[in-house]
This record gives structure tokens, C-alpha cells and sequence, in this order.
């Protein structure tokens, strides 16, 4: 028999299940990491305690994460940090604490998450560990328990999509247009239970940074992983973290896709997807000149060291339109750290930002940042649902680049970045 080539996810999926898997087989496959954070770590944690968990039999553990509420907002949220706390100092689980940070950002930063590895997360946006070149995929927190108790989870091999990268992005066009792009391409559910894989020539143009906004947002595509395959970027990231990695999963060249999708970055203008809707995506130029009362920049799609940097190069020397709130939450504490010694922060605060701890921030609207009723929000996150941001009464939520962001923040309305020199 020929054998036949193989896609990231097959061969990682392969790989942890000890024997050849295509898309459309059935495996169970030994897992490497788990993680959770304090939305969904109660419903894990008693799902646990009933499985008689005594210790994570995953490759590398497990680690909790305090980011959503983070700090806590109310006396109920503060009790449940303190369950978190109790359950994870009893069995020896690395905790991250409020103020560290976003669990998709400091994760990767703890070197818990290797090339090629295969993880669980109780929180849909784990797939962000595919910049990575690992398999990752957020599922629901009684998963999640059964693969940290067990080891093991089951999966139906995805299909996989191939996206094939060529030209670079213009003067003002980030990554996150470039996730906005693909999603109004695909649509909301045009990529269900798919392994969306990025390669193409022009990958390299992008930064690991660049890599994790882009497959953080697979999930709002429905995708089940997000992987890039390994280059230098990768392995510069890993040493640049204290990792030596040398080697990591390509796809085969015989591989065989559902389908492939060509992408000129050249072509690809800055982004906005508009309210309730994540495929709602049109150029900036579109929705221009509308009013703004709130901007945000952060969230574990663009919080990262330089999307900050992007941000400041823009309000350096200005200040945020009258009326309008910037508000700046750092991913992770080393992310604020690198962002103040880059000078980063200073010109954002000079500017009128309103820092915040590195966390979800306003993204969930949990802890900071509420809108008020009838408000029109520019939002770098990663989801512009109904009442997401904590308000559901007529709050106008775009999604947009950091560029867009700080652009618009000056002008007070939707501006193209492009139209304000950095």
C-alpha cells in the first residue's frame, strides 16, 4: 500500500495515538497539557474531585489560570479565586495569578506548550497555540477534566483547509486584518470541526505574535486547530523564551486538503467586523467616520508586545479625541514589563489611555470597562456577540485591528490607520 501524505493535524494526532490516522478516523490520543481559567474552572474542578483526580497524568501537567475576573470584581468572584487557589495549591497545580496575565499569552510564556504537542484548554481560544505548531483546541470543562485526570481524549480527525500566504501586508495592515479577512471569507461556521493550516511562502513575513492573533480567531471560523508549521520564526521564538527547539511538524507536500484557499496579504486592506457578528466584515473604509465612544486595545488577540508597540507609534505625540475612552490591557505581566522598557507604555498613557491589569479586561466585561446603554465600541478583541463586553443594551461592538484602534482614538471616529502617519 502507497502511504498517504499527511496534514499537521494527521500527523500530530498520528503521533499521540501510536498509529496512522487521515481525516474522518476515530482515535484516542495521549494528551500533553491542560488548562483552565476562573470562568471555567469550578465546573472542572468538581468534575475532577468526582473522577478522584490526585494529580494530572498529561505529558507536562496542567495550569490554572485567573484572567477573566482578574482582579476580582465582587465578593462571589474573589470566593471563587480563593476555591481555585485551595484546589490548586492541594494538587500541585501551577497557578497563575491575577495580574499575570491572559491564560493564551502566559501559557505559551511558561514553556508549557512545545511544537508538535497536542492541548486541551477550557477556553475556546486555545487554539492560539497553534502559532505555536502544536494542535490545541478548547473544549468544555468536563473534557477537559477527563483528559487532565486520564491522559487521553478522544478525536475525530479533522479535515484540514490549507491557506497558502503570498505578498506582504501594506503600511498599516496588521495580522488582525488579516484574521478579519479570513473569517468573513470562510464565514462563522464555513470551517467547522476543520484544522485550519497556514503556510505559503509569505509566512515568514509574519511574526510569532502576528501567528497567534491569526490562529486565535480559527475558532470564530469553527475550526478545531490552527497550526502553523515550523520555521526559524519558531524556533527563535522558543530560544527567545529560554526553549532550545529545533524541530517541530510540517504537512507532507502529498497531503490532501478539503480545500485551498490562496490569500495575497498585498491585497487585504485594514478591517472592522461589525456588531454582533464576527463574519460581518468589511474594509475600514466602509463603516469611516463613524462615531466612537470607546476603544480598546488588548485581550489575547492583539495585547501582545507589539501590538502595543503599533498602538503607541501611532498616538506618540497626541492625545485621544475629547469624548472618547481608550482603554490599554497588556496580556501578561512580561508584555507590560517589555511594552514600559520599549517606552511603549508612556506614550500610550501620554496620549489619554487608561492602562488596566494585564487580563481579559474589558474583552468579557467582567472586571472593567463596561459600556454604557447605546454605546459604539472599537474593540481589538475577538468576538462582538450581544452583550459581550457586559452591556447588552444597544452596545455597538466592532472588531478592528490595534492600528485601527489607536488610530480611531485620536479622531474620535473610525479612521483608516493609513490616513494617520505613524
Amino acid at each position: 500500500m502507497v502511504a498517504m501524505g499527511m496534514t499537521i493535524a494527521e500527523k500530530v494526532l498520528s503521533a499521540h495515538s501510536d498509529r496512522d490516522c487521515h481525516a474522518g478516523d476515530h482515535v484516542v490520543a495521549s494528551v500533553d497539557f491542560c488548562m483552565s481559567q476562573d470562568g471555567t474552572s469550578m465546573i472542572m474542578m468538581r468534575e475532577l474531585e468526582r473522577l478522584g483526580f490526585s494529580g494530572p497524568r498529561t505529558t507536562r501537567g496542567m495550569a490554572m489560570v485567573l484572567d477573566h475576573s482578574s482582579p476580582p470584581p465582587s465578593a462571589g468572584i474573589a470566593r471563587i479565586h480563593a476555591m481555585i487557589r485551595g484546589f490548586a495549591a492541594a494538587n500541585k497545580i501551577p497557578l497563575h495569578d491575577i495580574g499575570e496575565g491572559v491564560c493564551h499569552q502566559v501559557v505559551p510564556e511558561s514553556g508549557k506548550v512545545l511544537p508538535g504537542d497536542l492541548v486541551l484548554g477550557a477556553d475556546s481560544h486555545t487554539c492560539t497555540y497553534g502559532a505555536l505548531n502544536a494542535c490545541a483546541t478548547g473544549l468544555g470543562s468536563t473534557d477537559v477534566a477527563v483528559g487532565a485526570s486520564s491522559g487521553r481524549m478522544w478525536f475525530k480527525v479533522p479535515e484540514t483547509t490549507r491557506v497558502t500566504l503570498s505578498g506582504i501586508l501594506q503600511r498599516g495592515v496588521s495580522a488582525k486584518d488579516l484574521a478579519l479577512h479570513m473569517v468573513g471569507l470562510v464565514g462563522a461556521d464555513g470551517a467547522t470541526y476543520e484544522s485550519i493550516e497556514y503556510g505559503g511562502d509569505s509566512v515568514s513575513s509574519l511574526t510569532m505574535d502576528s501567528r497567534m492573533t491569526v490562529a486565535n480567531m480559527a475558532v470564530e471560523m469553527g475550526a478545531k486547530f490552527s497550526p502553523f508549521g515550523f520555521d526559524g520564526a519558531t524556533a527563535e521564538w522558543f530560544s527567545s523564551h529560554g526553549m532550545q527547539v529545533r524541530e517541530g511538524v510540517l504537512p507532507d507536500s502529498d497531503a490532501t486538503y478539503v480545500r485551498a484557499i490562496d490569500v495575497d496579504l498585498s491585497d487585504i486592506p485594514p478591517m472592522v467586523a461589525r456588531r454582533h457578528r464576527v463574519d460581518d466584515v468589511c474594509a475600514v473604509a466602509d463603516v469611516a467616520g463613524t462615531h466612537v465612544d470607546q476603544v480598546f486595545i488588548g485581550t489575547c488577540t492583539n495585547g501582545r508586545v507589539s501590538d502595543l508597540a503599533a498602538a503607541a507609534r501611532i498616538v506618540r505625540g497626541r492625545h485621544v479625541k475629547q469624548g472618547t475612552r481608550l482603554i490599554v490591557a497588556p496580556a501578561s505581566r512580561r508584555v507590560y514589563l517589555e511594552a514600559m522598557r520599549a517606552g511603549s507604555i508612556d506614550y500610550l498613557v501620554d496620549a489619554g489611555a487608561v492602562m488596566v491589569a494585564p487580563g481579559c479586561g474589558p474583552c468579557v466585561g467582567t472586571n472593567a470597562g463596561v459600556p454604557a446603554d447605546g454605546e459604539t465600541v472599537l474593540s481589538t478583541a475577538n468576538r462582538n456577540f450581544m452583550g459581550r463586553m457586559g452591556n447588552e443594551n444597544g452596545v455597538n461592538i466592532l472588531l478592528c485591528s490595534p492600528e485601527t484602534a489607536a488610530a480611531s482614538a485620536l479622531k474620535g471616529e473610525i479612521v483608516d490607520p493609513r490616513e494617520v502617519s505613524a
